[in-house]
Order: structure tokens, then C-alpha cells, then sequence
């Protein structure tokens, strides 16, 4: 049994990179960046007016010039037009090019027109007002958008500015998930007395889809000949899989033996932590199957994940081990979460504890209220709670006001 200490250095020295692929710009949201996106040109690209009204030449303004003949229009999409006289004004629409000769718009709301004339009605106004001048938010050539960026509404904005309609990102993992065991059945199926229905998949894939990762799901049954059988098939078709029982000591727990028959590369099993101590850790490595069980032949390792199959078990490791596998292997740089105990705690075992707790922001800060919930196996306690916070392995009693890091669900 290893420290969660070990554990994690374990699995994030296993990240790989799954490559990089080119999709349309509009399916990007949520993909990691993998290219550096620059201006095309100044952003704007020319002086541009912010604001519907009039633009005049200030100078006349400044020598107490209130009315101004109005020349033309400049609308929005239309080529530069010339003030002929900077005693008169143009009418300009939001997003028009500055017309040339004339140096500062005012709004419609601070003027009146009548006759042909618009008269400034407030008494002043600043050279320059409202209008963005070019390049004002970057020059033509700059970077505008960090390679690793996660793209969100806000960076497609800048990819279409920019001309970027198809964009490299980094390639997803093909994930598949894997719950085992004879007493689960289909959500849709009513159980009998001995069975429940299964749940850990569907909690698996909605936290992986969190972080935008497609996935697939199969249930195997207590039968280590068809579990072999099938997870020599999985091991060809996919990147990571992630299983959800078996893991234990139960005589039907028949995945460490499994993996070990099928020649995977353990790198534990057992993590000294509550919840999720039988959680086993490892990947395949090229030929390592026999021709008559499947033959394999990789460039890239099959990372395996064998979780605990008790809900809070599952949840807490997908947190707190492939969250920031995925992030590492996808270049996401992730910064550390901590909230401030709101209560004693005291816990004896020599265990890193991850504890339920309820999340409350009080004079800007963090509190994490502890939730006492029925064990590992107490699904519905998730719902009452935020996060878990990680409580170190080396201390008996945690105080009210300590730090602590988090895992955020919410």
C-alpha cells in the first residue's frame, strides 16, 4: 500500500500526449488549444466609432461652435468618407470607420438635430471621445491566445476575428468505462430484491464529461473468462479504461488477477486514503498479450484505472487521480484549490482522508463544512455536498480555521 502522495506521482508520471488534431473552430469549445493564435492585423483595424451620433472636428468645438451642418452619413461597413468642412459634422453609426478630417463623436443623446443641423446640447465634451482607435487592443502580430488556452465562447470570438476557422486542439483520449457485477442492472429495469442498478458508469461519464471527454460504457458480469475476453478487446480500441469494482478482496473481485493473467504493468494497488484504499493502478505495454489471448501491439500505453466499486469510492478517485492525469497529459495547467475548516475534525487511522464537505463563501473566504454521510457506499450523500477536502495522513486532529485542499464537484 502506497501513500496518496505516491499514488498521484504514480499517475501523473504516466501522462502521455495524445497527439493533435484540426477541427472547425465552432467545435472547439471546451478542446485545449495546441497552436498559438496571433492578430492578422490591428485590432481594431481602424479608428473606430463606439457610440451612435455625430462626429466633428474638436477645434471648431473648442471656439465655441455649437451648431454643425450635417454633411453624410458614415454607416458601419462603409468606406472611409472626408469631413470637406471641419465647421460641419457627419452622422456615424457604431462600428463605422472614423471618417477622415473629423476627431470626436457624440452621442445622439447629447444632441439635437433639426433642419439639417445638429446642435450639442451638454456643455463638454473631451477630443477623442468614443471612438476605439486602432490597434488600441492589439498590434497586428500579437499574440492574442496562449497555446494550452481551454477554448471557451470568449476565444472563438477572437478565432473568427482572426480568420481561424479550423484550429488545432489537443486529441481526446478514447475512454471507455466499466462497471462489473452480477447484482447490477439497466437504469431502465425494475431490480429485484438482491440487485441495484448501475450508477458509478453514469457518475463516471458525467464527471468526465466536465472536462469534455467523450466516452463509452459496458458492463461485464462476475466471470473472469469473459472479463479477460473483453478487456483484451478494450485494450486494443482504447486509450484509458476505467473500471469500477472487482478491484477487492471479494472472491468474485477478479480484476487485479485479470490484469496480471493479461500481462498489464501494475504500478499499485491499495492507496493508504478513505474512501478508495483498493484502488489498483496500471497500463499495458506493446506485445505483452499472447497471440491466443489477442495479440496487442501499441506505440502508446492502455492506462488502466481500477476503482473501488462503492459510489464515493469511484467519485473521489476519478477526482482526485484522473482529473489531474487527463490535465497533465492535455497540457492544462491547474491550480490548487483550498477552503478553511469550519469544524474540529478528528480522524485516528494513518490515512489521507478525504472528507465530504458543504462549500459556503463567508467574508471572502472559503469555509468547508464537514457532512458526516453512511460510508462509501452512500450515493445520495453527494448530493448534499460540494466538494471533498483532503486531509493529511500525518495528524490525528484538523482544527477549525485550518487550510486544506479541495476537489470541487460543483
Amino acid at each position: 500500500m502506497i501513500s496518496a502522495q505516491e499514488a498521484l506521482k504514480t499517475v501523473l508520471n504516466s501522462a502521455q500526449d495524445f497527439g493533435v488534431e484540426e477541427i472547425p473552430f465552432l467545435k472547439s469549445v471546451g478542446s485545449i488549444l495546441k497552436e498559438e493564435i496571433f492578430a492578422d492585423r490591428d485590432f481594431p483595424p481602424f479608428n473606430r466609432v463606439s457610440m451612435d451620433g455625430i462626429v466633428i472636428d474638436y477645434t471648431s468645438f473648442k471656439n465655441g461652435q455649437r451648431a454643425f451642418k450635417i454633411e453624410g452619413i458614415q454607416a458601419a461597413g462603409s468606406e472611409q468618407i472626408t469631413l470637406l468642412n471641419t465647421k460641419n459634422c457627419i452622422e456615424v453609426m457604431t462600428g463605422a470607420v472614423l471618417p477622415n478630417n473629423a476627431n470626436t463623436v457624440i452621442r445622439y443623446e447629447d444632441i439635437r438635430i433639426d433642419n439639417g443641423f445638429a446642435t450639442i446640447t451638454i456643455d463638454t465634451i473631451n477630443k477623442g471621445q468614443n471612438i476605439h482607435t486602432k490597434g488600441k487592443d492589439g498590434k497586428a502580430g500579437a499574440l492574442l491566445i496562449q497555446i494550452n488556452t481551454i477554448i471557451s465562447a470568449a476565444e472563438i470570438g477572437v478565432l473568427a476575428s482572426v480568420g481561424k476557422s479550423v484550429v488545432k486542439v489537443a486529441k481526446q483520449p478514447k475512454v471507455m468505462i466499466v462497471s462489473t457485477g452480477d447484482e447490477l442492472v439497466g437504469v431502465a429495469e425494475t431490480p429485484l430484491a438482491h440487485q441495484i442498478r448501475r450508477s458509478n458508469v453514469f457518475t463516471l461519464v458525467s464527471l468526465l464529461e466536465r472536462l469534455h471527454i467523450p466516452s463509452e460504457t459496458a458492463h461485464i458480469t462476475d466471470d473472469k473468462s469473459i472479463l479477460k475476453s473483453k478487456i483484451v478487446t478494450y485494450l486494443k480500441e482504447y486509450d484509458v479504461l476505467l473500471f469500477s469494482g472487482a478491484v477487492s478482496k471479494g472472491k468474485y473481485d477478479f480484476l487485479p488477477e485479470v490484469f496480471e493473467e493479461l500481462g498489464l504493468e501494475k504500478r499499485f494497488h491499495k492507496v493508504a486514503q478513505r474512501p478508495g484504499k483498493p484502488f489498483w493502478f496500471g497500463y499495458s505495454a506493446a506485445s505483452i498479450i499472447s497471440n491466443k489471448g489477442g495479440n496487442i501491439n501499441r506505440d502508446k500505453k492502455t492506462i488502466v484505472f481500477g476503482f473501488p466499486g462503492n459510489p464515493i469510492s469511484t467519485f473521489v478517485n476519478c477526482l482526485a487521480y484522473f482529473y489531474p492525469w487527463y490535465c497533465k497529459a492535455l497540457g492544462i495547467e491547474v491550480k490548487e484549490e483550498t477552503a478553511i475548516l469550519a469544524e474540529d475534525i478528528n480522524f485516528k487511522p494513518n490515512l489521507t482522508y478525504f472528507l465530504q464537505v458543504q462549500l459556503a463563501s463567508e467574508k471572502g473566504q472559503l469555509m468547508a463544512y464537514p457532512i458526516t454521510g453512511n460510508g462509501s457506499g452512500d450515493l445520495a450523500s453527494l448530493v448534499k455536498t460540494d466538494a471533498f477536502i483532503q486531509l493529511p495522513s500525518d495528524k490525528i486532529e484538523f482544527k477549525k480555521g485550518e487550510v486544506f485542499p479541495i476537489l470541487k464537484y460543483r
